[in-house]
């Protein structure tokens, strides 16, 4: 078996705002793998400034990781395992070439095109404004649950957005979520989370910094609107790491991005560990193409969660692959009857 790596500089529509900054494009990596007349394809999802393996070394590690792509499946993870996003690109590889079509991983009823998977609809930051507009558009197109980037421009302001969605909207109608990645001080998150309480939202992602767990702690055990975990995951290599973690803060829920917490394995570690201590978890993307949008959408729905999961987020970009995966009335259809358009590093006869 044959492994080669690609870079590719996915465009974003237009910039796209978070608490820790405007991103206008967004760098990924893929690894192609052939054997004899097949190809297998998988996405490296690196986020620059999130990501644990943002390294200065990581394009010597694919290297590394091509050179040495027939190594057992166990112990390449194992040396991978400070890269994630390298994982999963591996993992997702693997499983393109033993299928017979390279883009069906996890055959179901979603890749036969008879079942849908419930996704949020995501509102980027910016001015107020800005975020009505995409509130509005996101509600117009039928999305039921409607996710909030919050921490970046006035809290009142961002209070006044929940609260025309209130107007509107029962929590019966709406849920929503709203993701501070990080935004809020120590000091002031409790009264920003009582604030907040006040609009029936579903939870909040990350209200504080990571690697605070004593005050992300006693946050889960006293507030008003469910806590989510998200960049708290990141980095933490081992089970006992892992499980140290969630029997220490006790979240209400994690939030799971396979290109940042090891893949397919990764993720269903952290699941098993939430299922013992009665923690829910829902699955996101990390802003992967559709390649990589594909692989963890047909994994998301094998695993039965009906919660709304995240991975709406195929049309952020202008030079994204042409796919099956469809967004219809706030559901993510795989519709076969839809061919790929694949990259010219991955030409193959499908």
């Amino acid at each position: 078996m044959k492994a080669t790596y690609h870079k590719y500089l996915l465009q974003f529509k237009r910039p796209s705002g978070t608490s820790r900054g405007v991103m206008t494009a967004k760098e990924t990596w893929f690894i192609v793998l052939e054997n004899e007349e097949k190809k297998g394809i998988g996405e490296c999802g690196i986020l620059r400034g999130l990501s644990i393996d943002d390294r200065p070394d990581y394009e010597d590690k694919l290297r590394w990781t091509c050179d040495n792509i027939n190594l057992d499946k166990d112990v390449l993870w194992n040396e991978l395992i400070e890269f994630p996003s390298i994982q999963f690109g591996v993992e997702m590889a693997l499983l393109s070439l033993e299928s017979e079509n390279p883009f069906l991983l996890y055959p179901s009823a979603f890749t036969n095109s008879e079942k849908s998977i419930a996704i949020n609809g995501l509102v980027w930051m910016g001015d107020k404004e800005f975020m009505k507009q995409q509130i509005e558009s996101k509600l117009s197109e039928g999305f039921d649950c409607v996710k909030l980037k919050i921490g970046a421009i006035d809290f009142q302001n961002e209070l006044d957005l929940l609260q025309f969605i209130r107007q509107n909207f029962s929590s019966n109608s709406v849920e929503i979520r709203v993701d501070a990645n990080g935004a809020f001080t120590e000091n002031e998150a409790l009264y920003k989370l009582n604030q907040l309480s006040g609009y029936e939202l579903h939870s909040i992602e990350q209200p504080i910094a990571k690697n605070c767990t004593d005050t992300m702690s006693e946050l889960c055990k006293i507030t008003p609107i469910p806590i989510a975990l998200d960049e708290e995951l990141i980095g933490i290599f081992t089970l006992k790491g892992k499980e140290e973690l969630l029997e220490k803060v006790r979240p209400q829920y994690i939030i799971l991005k396979p290109s940042l917490i090891g893949g397919v394995k990764g993720t269903l570690q952290w699941i098993e560990l939430a299922n013992k201590l009665g923690i829910g978890w829902w699955i996101t993307s990390a802003l992967e193409s559709n390649i990589g949008l594909n692989a963890i959408a047909q994994f998301t729905f094998t695993l039965n969660n009906p919660m709304h999961q995240g991975l709406g987020t195929g049309s952020l970009y202008t030079n994204n692959f042409d796919s099956p995966l469809q967004v219809i009335q706030g559901k993510l259809w795989y519709k076969k009857s839809v061919n790929w358009v694949i990259p010219d590093f991955f030409l193959i006869k499908l």
